[in-house]
């Protein structure tokens, strides 16, 4: 495939701390903007000034969402946010902010909406006679300990209920905070209800810096790995996204370091550009990485049989074709060497038990 067919968009400034200065907007909004040279400068994003995060509430009827999808080892995910301020340029997750009318660009790192009743609907939920436990993943949309968990905790408190009724979760977080909530997990741990994921996906801070403002520094994920093992809680690493020609040749010095802190296993998933981000991600290369950004897009391209996206089950977390097989073989070789297991880990059901409701009447047995 030509490089040739994916032309580069004069890059944007990106406001300070952000992952991107674009605001497209969403693709059911009834109108689309489009931008034009009148004539005239255009300063309405400046590099230097900070864009606050605006917390909204997000009323809910149910907090556990289900899936058919046999791409993920589970059926069922609990989100407490969403957007997500780490602003991770690559996040798959940026289109699904069109939703809210709002722009998977600039609004879905500081237009935030939380569930503030999460907890006692979550209650609710484990509570009706029908339900049958499996593991419930947590944060897999948007990081459940983004640095907005700090002011809200609203992570702690579903891990709260989760825990009292001794119900198995698997997190995956790119976010040191959760070893705030380590008392938690260790108990957990002690009965094989969870099991822990760290993204990281490059070890060059600088990379990273720019790729995921607001996540913590490679290194201190790392760091994170070594304490969850350390309080016996099982963790592993998460190489996502593999982006080719960008940081797909640190999947060895990743996961070396991983398992060096304790990882019990690894994983990774191939980049994929659904929707506004294939624009998100172009105008991202333009900035930072011109001089490969061509190359990178038309590999992209590759692994998805020429389109830039391929949302097929079975093909859309790790792609297709030479480039494909290559990342398979390379994870497949350390794990070997390195004596670990996959992403997959069976979780103990057996132990749950519903919680107690709301109101002031105690359980009879």
């Amino acid at each position: 495939m030509s490089v040739n067919k994916y032309s580069l968009p004069t890059p944007t400034l990106t406001p300070r701390g952000r992952g991107t200065g674009l605001r497209p907007d969403g693709r059911f909004l009834q109108w689309q903007r489009a931008a034009f040279d009148d004539g005239w400068p255009h300063d309405d994003i400046d590099a230097d000034r900070r864009i606050p995060t605006r917390l909204h509430i997000d009323h809910a009827r149910s907090v556990i969402t289900y899936n058919r999808s046999p791409d993920v080892p589970f059926d069922r995910s609990i989100n407490p946010y969403r957007g997500c301020e780490h602003a991770c340029v690559y996040c798959f997750a940026r289109p699904s902010h069109a939703y809210l009318d709002l722009s998977p660009g600039i609004d879905f790192e500081t237009q935030l909406f939380w569930k503030p009743d999460a907890a006692a609907v979550l209650r609710r939920e484990l509570a009706q006679p029908g339900y049958r436990c499996a593991p419930i993943a947590l944060g897999v949309n948007t990081d459940a300990w983004q640095p907005v968990e700090r002011r809200t905790g609203l992570t702690r408190s579903i891990l709260e209920v989760l825990l009292e009724a001794r119900h198995p979760v698997s997190l995956i977080t790119k976010s040191a905070l959760i070893e705030r909530d380590l008392d938690l997990l260790a108990e957990f741990a002690r009965d094989d209800l969870v099991h822990v994921m760290v993204s990281v996906t490059t070890l060059d801070d600088e990379l990273a810096r720019r790729l995921e403002p607001r996540a913590a520094r490679p290194g201190r994920r790392i760091e994170t790995i070594r304490r969850l093992r350390e309080a016996g809680v099982p963790a592993g690493v998460l190489c996502a996204p593999l982006i080719p020609a960008l940081n797909d040749h640190a999947l060895e010095s990743v996961v070396e370091a991983a398992c060096a802190a304790g990882a019990d296993s690894a994983g990774y998933v191939v980049l994929r550009l659904p929707h506004e981000l294939r624009t998100l991600f172009a105008d991202w290369l333009a900035r930072h990485v011109p001089d490969r950004a061509r190359h990178v897009m038309s590999l992209i391209a590759d692994l998805r049989g020429g389109a830039l996206n391929d949302a097929r089950f079975g093909h859309r977390m790790r792609g297709t074709g030479v480039l494909a097989d290559l990342y398979r073989q390379r994870l497949h070789r350390l794990q070997r060497k390195h004596g670990i297991g996959r992403m997959r880990r069976e979780l103990n059901t057996a132990l749950f038990r519903p919680p107690r409701g709301d109101g002031p009447q105690l359980a009879l047995f």
